[in-house]
């Protein structure tokens, strides 16, 4: 049924992308007056708000409060961004806008070293991620003298849908750091574990002036792809295991990595961590990298051994210095905001796509269809589709 939803969508989104001229309410078989008209309009009434300006008072007083470096205001601009509220929706865009506009003054005042790094850090549960970003994070902002924000990303429970919201309490120290400061969003199930609005709390963090963002994903193995979209290197965290266990990493995930850490890298599991550690560097020579100018690194780390956390902050200073240097950076930022405006448009026509009449009542009736085997969930797609523009089908 998701696939059947997901294909419809994906429609949608192919039609609009096929050209700049195309509009809904006179193309082929639907007239101006005819329904979906009309639902198209009285759906803009309702899920878009046109009457909000950059001077709009709440607007104002997050754009000031942020660029002071206030946390609240950091934290209602956050929850305003990730509201699905008309209103709130419009002022958070045009919140954004003002933070954009900033970032393109620094950018012309200082260049590329204005940017600021964005760290996605991945893992399996359990290979400890939110102790090891606790770590990192100290090292960030008691010896290098950086501020930081940890965007982390919650998973939800599968049965009451809640968050669970835990990293909070592993990150005991660095929660009450005044140069640090944590953001933790519930998934709701979101494919690859992470959320919807990630990409702009990243650019209300570099407003408020932290020096490096890390966002921390779920880390479920399914779809971090999306988490690329968002950040200029993906870590991924591992667990000190060898042999058999090794199959269990996807080789798609390792692709993706720019750098690889090897935890827990002490005691009993010291000598595991060293075998782990060559096995990944010889798994990593049948890979191709991301960047032509670097190679992945496969590195050891604990938590108890200060040395090696600050370690992996070189390695990951060093590949940031590099992409800078290269212009990859600049050529993958630009990427990565296209890229975010089509998930915006995939998100709200499946928003509109399910709202429509005609199509509520069709639903059901096509997914017990889809469940019996009668049809593809392709050939569903294909019928709402068809539905949702009144155009009827020849056979």
């Amino acid at each position: 049924n998701y696939s059947m939803l997901s294909t419809g969508s994906r429609l949608l989104t192919t039609i609009i992308r096929s050209g700049s001229n195309w509009a809904i309410p006179t193309i082929g078989a639907v007239s101006k007056d005819a329904p979906l008209h009309d639902f198209l309009a009285e759906y803009n009434r309702a899920f878009f708000d046109d009457t909000v300006t950059k001077d709009d008072p709440t607007v104002i007083r997050l754009r000031d409060g942020i660029l002071e470096g206030q946390r609240a205001s950091l934290a209602s601009a956050i929850t305003l961004v990730e509201s699905a509220h008309p209103r709130k929706r419009a002022q958070g865009n045009i919140l954004l806008q003002e933070m954009l506009k900033e970032e393109k003054r620094r950018f012309e005042e200082k260049g590329p070293d204005s940017l600021i790094f964005r760290v996605a850090i991945s893992g399996s549960p359990g290979v400890g991620k939110s102790s090891f970003i606790e770590a990192l994070g100290e090292e960030l902002t008691e010896k290098r003298g950086k501020k930081v924000a940890v965007l982390t990303i919650d998973p939800s429970s599968q049965v009451t849908g809640g968050s669970l919201l835990g990293d909070l309490t592993r990150m005991q120290k660095l929660s009450v750091n005044p140069r640090a400061y944590i953001r933790q969003s519930p998934s709701c199930g979101t494919l690859g574990g992470v959320t919807r609005g990630i990409h702009e709390a990243i650019i209300l963090c570099e407003g408020a002036g932290y020096d490096v963002v890390i966002i921390e994903t779920v880390g479920v193995g399914q779809s971090e792809t999306a988490v690329v979209d968002m950040c200029d290197m993906l870590t991924l965290l591992l667990s000190p295991a060898h042999g058999d266990e090794l199959q269990g990493v996807k080789r798609g995930i390792m692709e993706m990595s720019d750098l690889l850490v090897v935890t827990k890298d002490d005691g009993d599991l010291k000598a595991k961590a060293k075998m782990a550690q060559a096995e990944y560097i010889s798994a990593l020579k049948f890979m191709r990298p991301r960047a032509p100018e670097w190679k992945p690194k496969v590195l050891r780390s604990s938590i108890m051994d200060a040395p090696s956390v600050s370690a992996v902050w070189d390695g990951m200073e060093e590949y940031w210095k590099r992409i800078r240097e290269s212009g990859t950076l600049l050529r993958r930022r630009n990427e990565q905001m296209n890229k975010c405006m089509w998930s915006h448009v995939d998100e709200q026509l499946m928003a509109l796509f399910m709202k429509h009449p005609r199509l509520r009542a069709m639903t059901k009736e096509m997914e017990k269809r889809v469940t019996n085997a009668e049809i593809t969930p392709g050939q569903a797609a294909d019928g709402l589709v068809r539905s949702f523009f009144s155009i009827e089908s020849k056979k």
